[in-house]
């Protein structure tokens, strides 16, 4: 299982919110199987993506897309965004 974990900060979570959604079928056309989105409890503007994915390297191809940085700056990220690409090893129980 291949997934990509993404942080970073928003200027306005209202704002970022739809243009996270809409961008979602530009993200199933690359091969993202969806995922979980967060935020901070410490920090409202601080937002957490953990996204399923085919493979790392549809991943990694869309995370350096050009659309995907034009969806960002109409979006209002305000940082440089940490990506990590993961491979679940274990799913423990709750």
């Amino acid at each position: 299982m291949s997934f990509v974990l993404v942080r970073h900060k928003v200027r306005d979570f209202a704002k970022w919110k739809p243009v996270f959604d809409e961008h979602g079928k530009a993200r199933k056309a690359a091969g993202s199987k969806g995922g979980h989105l967060f935020r901070s409890a410490d920090d409202p503007s601080e937002v957490i993506v953990l996204l399923q994915w085919d493979s790392h390297d549809k991943a990694r191809q869309f995370t350096q897309s050009q659309d995907l940085k034009q969806a960002m700056e109409r979006a209002g990220v305000a940082d440089m965004s940490d990506i990590y690409f993961l491979d679940q090893v274990d799913r423990p129980g709750a």
